[in-house]
């Protein structure tokens, strides 16, 4: 059985796979004693990124390639969830800003009975202030509105055993997997890193009563990152709503 399952969403990241950041991941992973499996999940790119990814999947036979519609990071990652074999499985940036080997922290909470493990970014070294501060807004509205008690909700490194992933990644809304992919209404248009929806999964994590780890790990920013102050600072804050409404009509079943 495998053991750990890592999920990579992909938009128009050929810069990124053109250093070699997937190299990285192999090495690290190759290295491990479980079985393994990375899924190479490409958000309808543009550039030569789908390309790409093929390449390096058919040189490496642990990683696979889906190919997705584009809609942003939520819906992308929802995709490779759903999808995944492991025990546990991971999401992570394609530009490594948290390196793979962090997940050394991860695995050992799961042996300890917790459900969900998400990383925390103290301080966000090298990060402009600009997104400090985006940051620092961000996480008083969430605990106004949502009551979330996490330091930082918003990292793209949480992992998650099998059972609990498939609990909450069925029951997202924001996202909402259909028989057939996904209904039009959550397609995107250019990069979207989907704030609300690592809101959502919290969120849905609460309700179902998951026992959730916040980890301090290594972050580095990353120059070329695919955040927009202003336009995601009003996609957060609106998905934050959408959440909230979605609560108060009763919409996330348990």
């Amino acid at each position: 059985m495998i053991k750990l399952s890592v999920v990579i969403p992909a938009y128009n990241e050929a810069k990124s796979l053109k250093k070699g950041v997937l190299n990285e991941v192999f090495d690290y992973l190759s290295k491990q004693k479980f079985p393994w499996e990375v899924l190479l999940v490409d958000d309808g790119s543009t550039d030569a990124t789908l390309k790409l990814l093929r390449n390096f999947a058919a040189k490496h036979q642990e990683f696979r390639v889906l190919a997705e519609p584009h809609r942003g990071k939520g819906g992308t990652v929802i995709a490779g969830m759903l999808k995944a074999r492991g025990g546990v499985v991971l999401f992570a940036d394609m530009d490594q800003a948290t390196p793979i080997a962090e997940v050394e922290k991860f695995l050992p909470k799961f042996n300890e009975g917790y459900d969900i493990v998400i990383a925390s970014r103290a301080g966000r070294e090298g990060a402009p202030v600009i997104r400090k501060l985006m940051a620092y807004g961000f996480a008083v509205l969430r605990t106004l509105v949502l009551r979330l008690p996490y330091r930082d909700t918003q990292c793209g490194f949480k992992a998650f055993n099998r059972q609990a992933a498939r609990k909450i990644f069925k029951r997202m809304k924001i996202f909402t997997p259909i028989k057939s992919g996904f209904s039009e209404k959550v397609r995107a248009s250019g990069s979207s890193v989907s704030a609300g929806f690592d809101l959502e999964i919290l969120y849905l994590a609460r309700k179902l009563k998951l026992r959730v780890k916040e980890v301090p790990i290594i972050w580095h920013h990353q120059e070329g990152t695919k955040v927009n102050p202003l336009k995601d600072s009003w996609e957060g804050l609106r998905d934050l709503l959408k959440v909230r409404i979605n609560a108060i009509l009763g919409r996330y079943k348990v």
